[in-house]
């Protein structure tokens, strides 16, 4: 590296914007309770979206481990996603079994 080089980042330093925990707290709001997304609260504060996102997450934590269902609903989705899934595969069979009927018609 140059001399030159070293020299102009060195003289080049970004300060960091800090936010009061307040502000944090209402951009998140924005999001979570007044409909925004993340974009749209991004740009009417001035802000970058990853920003809120990660306040959100700090002041919002999800527990991945173990979601906030409870069982019967567990499993009416386990219910549910099997039936989606059994849907799906008759309608590619229909799809794929309309060339044959189609065939017979002409």
């Amino acid at each position: 590296m140059s001399k030159n080089a070293k020299s102009s980042s060195s003289k080049s330093k970004v300060s960091r914007r800090v936010y009061s925990e307040e502000f944090k707290l209402d951009a998140v709001r924005l999001v979570t309770q007044e409909g925004y997304s993340l974009a749209a609260a991004a740009r009417s504060l001035g802000v970058h979206a990853s920003q809120i996102r990660k306040w959100k997450e700090k002041f919002m934590p999800q527990d991945k481990e173990s979601p906030s269902l409870t069982e019967d609903e567990k499993a009416e989705l386990k219910r549910l996603r099997e039936e989606n899934r059994r849907l799906k595969m008759e309608r590619d069979i229909l799809k794929k079994a309309t060339v044959f009927f189609a065939k017979e018609n002409q």
